[in-house]
């Protein structure tokens, strides 16, 4: 049976000690320990600290030893108790292992096994799969190579711990299929674990939601193995499926992934682990309002040196929309977006507002560099800055001292021919015929990329009339990025509404990312935040958390639902957004880790009952 929150359950705070399980052992695995690529990472590194502060130094980590992202976020040291001896005596096995720390919060002790340091046993660990689990892998993948010797590995980590600790409880907590391959030997050897596998989205669910619209009325009936050989993942789905059934604990992170793992992996999950965030890290008090006014400066001067060139509109009169993810065209719902975007821009001009959206698509696609004419712009403005100040500066100067011998200059002739002619050069070369280029950088594929493509046939191409203007930014956005020279929670901030209406999501962490922020989104009850925050948070409408209908609806009428929430929201005034945005902000308690916590708790506890 699927356990959901109850309104009772809700409204906890603080993180308890987990009770029940002193004396129990919690190691948390993952392909993502230390190794950022995707949202998994996300998951496991913002719940460390309610982690560490519940489990104390009964809590450790497991995952792959990556040189790069080791290198940045892993600080190798001899650990005491369970988990060094584990790691001490893998290395008296033969294996590469390395100890130490992640350097995050809560600064929790983490093991990372390199797979290579496994190779040797490729062949063998492939038969042993086939032999004991019926699994056959007969192509060679370098992915799928390492994630055997990785799941190899862990198994033998987690032999080792369990004698390390006689006579006490160990629960294994795995995430995704990546780290799972090892629970079918840990369940055939009989170690003496607690497994609980957690699915974050199902490897079948996520290549058929890609190439299939319709492929939520059509998953109760899919036949998953001939699917899965459609899309030359067999193995790997077969290795899911082993860890989903073999776990004595099977979990998922919301209603629409166990949907997926009844009708794609055969078995319904136990209990629902929802996705939350470390508050602390983003908690502004009563200062988010003037970090929004800040960003929002900044945010302000790449949109004049982006625009203004070409045409001007008020600044005090424009609202920043953005959306953001992996470059999963249909599965992140970029082409809803645009074309909700064009029939915004039609009603706007329909109703000659006076306002201006400028829509951010932020994600990663193949680029070269940035837009040599972007740079160009963005130099000739900070030229101009640069000359304002220094006038600013010297008709300062000498308009003070004029005033102190009690004369009265006219204020042309304060500042140096040298500098107003700078400025008018400066000002000459600031103008363009050219309109905004829509992309910020130049793309690899630049006559195939879909967004640009549907930018194009829409004709949202940063026309002077149009009210809603694109910039779309195919990098992701960081404190390194010249055009925008901030962290991306710090974009987010200076931002005004969130679109994130996914096809295809198992969480989504940007939305939730937005309510921590303060700053109202829209998503779709395809994502499994969007259902949960449907189900579970009255009148989250007018909190600033939209949720538009994807299932059951057409393209077409997804499309008018959600280019009617961005209209609505651009009808509110100023002092209406600042009360959403409070709204939104206070509720942000309800997805941090304190109080989501609770759910991993009770897998746990499962896991042992089950022991």
């Amino acid at each position: 049976m699927i356990m959901n929150p109850t309104e009772s359950e809700r409204g906890g705070k603080t993180a308890e000690p987990v009770r029940g399980l002193e004396s129990a052992f919690l190691c948390e695995t993952a392909w993502e320990v230390c190794h950022q690529m995707g949202g998994i990472y996300t998951v496991v590194r913002s719940k460390v600290p309610s982690m560490v502060k519940a489990w104390g130094v009964n809590y450790g980590l497991v995952g792959p030893y990556e040189p790069q992202s080791a290198a940045l976020e892993f600080e190798e040291s001899e650990l005491a108790g369970p988990m060094g001896q584990a790691a001490a005596a893998m290395r008296a096995a033969g294996f590469d292992v390395h100890s130490g720390r992640w350097l995050i919060t809560g600064h929790p002790p983490v093991v990372l096994l390199n797979p290579e340091s496994a190779f040797s046993r490729l062949a063998e660990i492939k038969y042993l799969i086939w032999e004991h689990h019926g699994v056959s892998i007969l192509s060679s993948d370098a992915l799928l190579d390492r994630v055997l010797a990785f799941g190899y590995m862990v198994e033998q980590f987690y032999r080792f711990l369990a004698q390390a600790m006689p006579g006490r409880k160990l629960i294994g907590q795995f995430h995704e299929w990546m780290a799972g391959t090892a629970i079918p030997e840990i369940r055939r050897a009989k170690l003496p674990v607690g497994v609980v596998f957690t699915t974050h989205a199902t490897l079948l669910g996520r290549y058929m939601a890609m190439s299939d619209a319709q492929y939520v009325d059509r998953i109760a009936g899919a036949d998953w193995r001939a699917a899965a050989r459609a899309f030359n993942i067999e193995s790997q789905v077969m290795l899911e499926r082993a860890a989903a059934h073999g776990s004595h604990v099977f979990t998922t992170v919301s209603e629409v992934t166990a949907y997926e793992c009844e009708h794609l992996l055969g078995r319904k999950p136990d209990v629902l682990l929802p996705n939350g965030l470390n508050i602390e890290r983003f908690t502004a008090l009563h200062e988010f309002q003037n970090l929004h006014l800040k960003y929002k400066e900044k945010i302000n001067q790449f949109v004049m040196g982006q625009f203004f060139p070409s045409y001007t509109f008020d600044l005090d009169r424009t609202l920043y929309f953005f959306t953001s993810g992996r470059y999963e065209y249909a599965n992140k719902g970029f082409d809803l977006t645009i074309e909700a975007l064009a029939r915004l821009n039609w009603r706007m001009k329909q109703v000659q507002t006076d306002k201006t959206v400028v829509f951010f698509l932020i994600t990663r696609a193949a680029s070269r560099s940035i837009n040599a004419e972007v740079l160009r712009r963005r130099a000739v403005m900070e030229e101009i800055r640069n000359n304002c100040e220094a006038i600013q500066k010297q008709v300062g100067d000498r308009l003070f001292m004029a005033a102190a011998m009690r004369k009265s200059p006219s204020l042309d002739t304060l500042p140096d021919e040298y500098w107003r002619l700078r400025l008018r050069r400066s000002l000459q070369a600031w103008h363009s015929d050219v309109l905004p280029s829509v992309v910020t950088h130049d793309l690899v594929y630049d006559q195939t990329d879909a967004v640009l493509q549907q930018l194009r046939s829409c004709n949202l191409l940063n026309w002077p009339g149009d009210p809603v203007k694109v910039v779309y930014h195919p990098e992701f956005v960081s404190s390194a990025d010249p055009l925008f020279s901030m962290d991306y929670d710090q974009f987010v901030r200076g931002c005004h509404y969130g679109v994130f209406p996914s096809f295809y999501e198992p969480w989504g962490y940007a939305p939730l990312e937005c309510v921590v922020l303060g700053i109202p989104s829209v998503t779709s009850d395809m994502t499994g935040f969007g259902a949960y925050v449907a189900r579970n948070i009255a009148d989250h409408e007018t909190r600033g958390m939209s949720v538009i209908h994807r299932q059951h609806s057409t393209f077409d009428q997804s499309a008018g639902e959600l280019a009617e929430r961005m209209f609505r929201f651009i009808q509110l005034d100023r002092r209406e957004r600042i009360a959403m945005r409070n709204s939104v902000e206070s509720t942000a308690g309800q997805f941090d880790w304190r109080e989501l916590g609770r759910h991993y708790r009770t897998a746990h506890e499962m896991a042992l009952a089950q022991m």
